[in-house]
């Protein structure tokens, strides 16, 4: 025993010698350079560490053990703490394996109740298939004449004075398509009674106020008219019934006069009057009424006389219609031959009533008409010969031949210029729809429209302006030979007056003129 405490003695103080040596080493390398030491020293701060220093061997050592004793503690608490976790966790993976053996058989009775449930559904429904027997072709036959009348209803016009009847057809379908439950006989009446309704109400003409949508996005209430399954009218012409919003809306724009007369005429009549009511019927519920509201209008065709310099799109007047710039000078031509033919005829009509009133009064020459201005030349010559009298009067004739004929050429070079230029515009307008070909082909007949228009709106204007032009020329001339043949007329009778006078044969005076 002695022994062994010696033993542990001895490796005791060696254990001291050597810390104490370990501590005299580091403490000489620490006196030796200080700035070493003060480096070394700001390394351990850097690093997170704390620097304590012990001034004795035994401090030291006692130090040493305290800091074993805390890591020590420190080290037990997390091995206790790993291992409650680790105890947690098995409990949650015992809980976890638990629950999903739980599932499991639950699992295995909800199949077991699922195959029991499908024997029982295909028992119940072979007893149903047994019990219905024949009345289950009832619910095919009411599904699709419920699904039928309802389509019939939605697609009339006379839903949007009965809305909401194919609510209960809705219902009725659907119910029908379970095929689960049987129709009963009040639904059936009812289906039967809203289809004999309908008919009803097909073949009558029918006023009741109603909403309609404006153009503009809004509503105003309305006194409509339907007549039957085909149209509907209010105040100011025809409106449409739309399948897509089952509403009544305003058209964009009414159709031709011709129509829109009549629909107007219908909703000003009164029933009990006995006196029938032509009236424009549209057969296509709608269709051809859109189209026919798509048709371009005369102003369209033709254009308007500033419409086009006011937009922009030209500098012409009437440039703006289908004929583009050709038909415009077309028009313009058009109107000058007409205001000049016109002109002429006026002014004629009235040196005819004056010519016509000088006659009357031959005594009494008057110089307002070209029949007494040839009466004052004749009145200012009865002395001369009737040679110089027959060259005074024609020179007098000639004078007035300017002014009764006076324009009456341009407007026969209207006429025949006319129908050459609208050859013009459809040639250009043919040009232009073979350029649309060219560029996108013939799929869309929309493309060629425009030349096409203009090729034929201008062969149109040429014979609108040519044909008129033409009359009014012919008409022009007449008044102005008339005229012309009055003068002639009286200035033969007065030379022949005056050779007689003289003595003179007309013959001769005849001979002496040729």
């Amino acid at each position: 025993m002695l022994s062994i405490f010696k033993s542990n003695k001895s490796l005791t103080m060696k254990s001291v010698l050597i810390l104490g040596l370990v501590f005299m080493t580091a403490l000489g390398f620490a006196q030796t350079d200080d700035e070493d030491d003060e480096t070394s020293g700001s390394i351990l701060v850097d690093e997170g560490l704390t620097v304590h220093q012990a001034p004795t061997l035994d401090e030291l050592l006692e130090r040493i053990r305290e800091r074993r004793d805390v890591e020590n503690l420190a080290h037990q608490q997390r091995i206790d703490a790993f291992e409650r976790q680790v105890a947690d966790q098995q409990n949650q993976l015992d809980n976890a394996e638990a629950e999903l053996k739980t599932e499991q058989d639950r699992t295995e009775r909800l199949e077991r109740t699922i195959s029991d449930n499908d024997a029982t559904i295909a028992d119940r429904q072979q007893e149903l298939d047994e019990k219905l027997g024949s009345l289950r072709e009832l619910f095919g036959v009411l599904q699709q004449v419920a699904g039928d009348t309802r389509g019939t209803f939605l697609a009339s016009v006379v839903s949007a004075e009965l809305p909401d009847r194919d609510v209960f057809l809705s219902d009725l379908a659907q119910k029908m398509g379970t095929a689960m439950e049987l129709a009963s006989v009040d639904e059936m009446n009812e289906m039967w009674s809203l289809m004999l309704e309908h008919i009803i109400e097909t073949g009558e003409v029918s006023r009741w106020t109603g909403e309609v949508l404006t153009n503009e996005g809004g509503t105003k209430e309305a006194e409509l008219l339907r007549v039957g399954a085909f149209n509907i009218v209010a105040e100011n012409g025809y409106v449409n019934y739309s399948l897509d919003t089952q509403r009544v809306v305003d058209l964009s724009r009414q159709p031709s006069g011709e129509f829109t007369s009549t629909a107007k005429k219908l909703h000003r009549a009164r029933p009990g009057t006995g006196k029938p009511v032509p009236f424009a019927i549209d057969p296509t519920r709608g269709s051809i009424l859109s189209l026919e509201t798509e048709r371009a209008t005369f102003g369209e065709m033709v254009g308007s006389p500033l419409g086009g310099i006011l937009s922009g799109k030209c500098w012409l007047p009437f440039c703006d219609g289908q004929g583009g710039t050709v038909g415009s000078i077309i028009i313009m031509v058009g109107i000058i031959g007409v205001v000049l033919a016109v002109w002429r005829m006026v002014v004629l009509f009235f040196v005819r009533q004056r010519v016509t009133a000088q006659q009357q009064d031959f005594d009494n020459p008057r110089d307002d008409n070209p029949l007494g201005k040839l009466l004052q030349v004749y009145t200012e010559n009865k002395d001369v010969d009737s040679e110089t009298l027959q060259l005074k009067i024609g020179e007098a004739i000639l004078h007035e031949m300017p002014a009764l004929t006076r324009n009456i050429s341009l407007v026969q070079v209207i006429s025949v210029v006319a129908p050459l230029m609208g050859l013009l515009g459809t040639v250009i307008g043919m040009i232009q729809t073979f350029q649309a070909i060219t560029l996108f082909g013939t799929g869309d007949p929309k493309i060629m429209a425009g030349g096409i228009s203009t090729a034929l709106m201008t062969t149109v204007l040429g014979l609108c302006v040519a044909i008129p032009t033409v009359l009014l020329h012919a008409l022009t001339s007449q008044f102005s030979r008339s005229v012309i043949h009055v003068l002639d007329e009286q200035s033969e009778g007065l030379i022949a007056e005056h050779a007689e006078m003289k003595g003179t044969p007309v013959r001769e005076v005849t001979r002496q003129g040729d």
